[in-house]
């Protein structure tokens, strides 16, 4: 808690808003999937991470395990871990595909994931091989609710 009370005042002190946190963003435009990953489709390519709501239940996350440009992925097959001061979790892919970059930085700075999960703290970037696919995740208002009635269960 010490330490989101520092961030605030951080922020505060460099004139950055801090989204305060009574429910998880949801961004529009984006897909998603049951297992609380994003993708944002362009053209044939597709930029994966976890979703504000995965990274919220994780806590601070300490550690991604990343796989290698190049690799083959599969829809919902898991590609990489978070690993949080809480516990690992499993990343898995929201479309199949060939990985065609993965994000560095999150190898310094795994923090991205809790501070900027639909910008900075992107995993992957993946060449979509099957766009039918997307037609199986869910869109933002979809997945809010699909969030709202898992919260209610646990």
């Amino acid at each position: 808690m010490a330490s989101r009370l520092w961030a605030s005042r951080a922020a505060s002190y460099l004139r950055i808003s801090v989204f305060h946190r009574g429910f998880s963003s949801v961004v529009k435009d984006l897909k998603y999937c049951d297992s609380h990953e994003w993708v944002k489709v362009e053209g044939k390519s597709a930029t994966v991470g976890i979703t504000d709501h995965a990274q919220d239940h994780l806590g601070d996350v300490v550690y991604v395990e990343l796989p290698e440009v190049g690799a083959d992925v599969k829809q919902g097959g898991s590609f990489g871990a978070v690993e949080s001061v809480k516990a690992t979790s499993d990343i898995n892919s929201p479309v199949s595909g060939k990985v065609i970059e993965v994000n560095e930085e999150l190898s310094s700075s795994p923090g991205l994931v809790n501070g900027s999960p639909y910008e900075n703290g992107w995993i992957i970037k993946v060449k979509i091989s099957n766009t039918e696919e997307l037609n199986t995740l869910m869109d933002s208002d979809q997945y809010s609710k699909f969030c709202e009635e898992e919260d209610a269960k646990h």
